[in-house]
């Protein structure tokens, strides 16, 4: 899953570099232009990367796995 989330990674960079849809004067939806619409994608997809970069790719700290494994779930530490 590290490298899926790598490959999102890049091709995020690619397509906010693109320039894809600058010029246009489309709008979407009778109100939103094309570009600001590409922005809003690229901002989403961006979040969705995020999420999955930190719950599949985040290198695990060793002594906060350790003391989750120690302690029972619900339990309350002093």
């Amino acid at each position: 899953m590290r490298y899926v989330v790598w490959g999102l990674l890049l091709i995020l960079v690619v397509l906010h570099q693109s320039g894809i849809a600058i010029d246009s004067t489309k709008l979407l939806f009778g109100f939103l232009p094309e570009g600001l619409a590409f922005h809003i994608g690229i901002s989403l997809a961006a979040g969705v990367t995020w999420f999955l970069a930190t719950r599949f790719a985040w290198p695990i700290d060793e002594t906060t796995a350790n003391e989750s494994a120690e302690s029972p779930a619900g339990s309350e530490q002093p």
